[in-house]
């Protein structure tokens, strides 16, 4: 098995993404701002780091096969935030040879119909408009990286956090899937992360994901 590293690793996407790849086997790096014991898998290593300094990435990642973020930072705003944050995740992965990079999105950045994302509804809530830009900048970035990246863009509604891990998830495009799933757990979304870092299927785009 490989070596996984994943940012953002205390939140409950990212908490989910480290059980679920050392369930797999993997030796498992978890990342987060204030390391704890929260982890009892003796293939999980916790250790501090900030996802917006490429020095404190490169040191999480040095040795990894692949990384995984789910970091995310409510007390900024979302624009500074994702592109410090994916610069920094370009910069540390490159420096130290991690070539392999699984981000999670945001379903409201997706296309509802032909060039109309959902976030550009005038409807669309001016606050969550702001986070999900954060996001969209994010892409900016990446646009430009010679990293292998993909995004995946679990629906816009609130993920079940208590529901079990079924394994089952669909991928599409960078539309919203339909019909519309009325939720989507955050142990599925683990495993299509977990998924696309073991065995990348999408390359320099960002995925639909959903049950």
């Amino acid at each position: 098995m490989g070596k996984i590293v994943v940012f953002g690793a205390g939140g409950r996407a990212g908490r989910r993404v480290v059980e679920e790849a050392a369930a797999r086997g993997h030796a498992v790096t978890a990342v987060t701002r204030t390391p704890d014991s929260r982890f009892a898998d003796r293939r999980i290593t916790v250790v501090g780091g900030d996802v917006t300094d490429p020095a404190s990435v490169a040191a999480a990642a040095t040795g990894h096969d692949a990384a995984i973020t789910a970091a995310a930072r409510l007390d900024v705003p979302a624009v500074e935030f994702y592109t410090a944050a994916t610069r920094a995740l370009v910069a540390g992965l490159t420096e130290v040879g991690v070539s392999r990079l699984v981000l999670v999105g945001i379903g409201s950045a997706l296309e509802v119909e032909p060039g109309h994302r959902m976030l550009d509804d005038p409807a669309f809530p001016a606050d969550h408009r702001a986070f999900a830009l954060g996001h969209v900048a994010q892409l900016d970035v990446l646009a430009d990286a010679s990293i292998d990246w993909v995004v995946l863009a679990p629906p816009p509604v609130f993920l079940d956090e208590s529901a079990a891990r079924t394994g089952r998830y669909r991928t599409g495009g960078q539309t919203l899937l339909v019909p519309s799933p009325g939720s989507f757990s955050y142990a599925d979304l683990a495993v299509a992360l977990v998924d696309e870092a073991e065995s990348p299927r999408h390359h320099r785009t960002m995925v639909a994901v959903g049950p």
